[in-house]
């Protein structure tokens, strides 16, 4: 059982930049991938960014590729999402989420997800 709660959201200016973190209660946090979604109103969960159980492989989505950056601390149970150059089509509720098995299936997919927080606002205003 893994449990998840994330901080870090808030009302940012558009360029401004901006650290989510996710808190994660597991014995065994270096053993899950992690990722992290995010939710507009009226819109479906979308793909952000996911790390690998290591840290040493990440993906993106296009959308802020560039913009974003994920990483983990294994240390301390901790995965953050720093993102820079915040745009108003950025808003949104940000999830956190893990996932065990293989890395490389399905990983832009939430059904691939097994546990989920209950979010962050992210709202960029321009």
């Amino acid at each position: 059982q893994v449990q998840l709660e994330e901080s870090g959201g808030g009302l940012v200016l558009t360029g401004d930049s901006l650290t989510l973190s996710c808190a994660a209660s597991a014995r065994t946090f270096s053993a899950y991938h992690m990722g992290w979604f995010r939710q507009a109103p009226g819109k479906e969960r979308e793909f952000v960014a996911t790390i690998n159980s290591g840290g040493g492989i990440t993906h993106y989505a296009d959308s802020v590729k560039g913009r974003c950056t994920i990483s983990r601390d294994n240390a301390n149970n901790a995965v953050y999402l720093r993102v820079n150059n915040l745009k108003p089509e950025d808003t949104a509720i940000y999830f956190c989420s893990a996932r065990g098995g293989n890395y490389w299936n399905n990983y832009a997919k939430p059904d691939a997800y097994n546990y989920w927080g209950r979010g962050t606002q992210v709202t960029v205003s321009s």
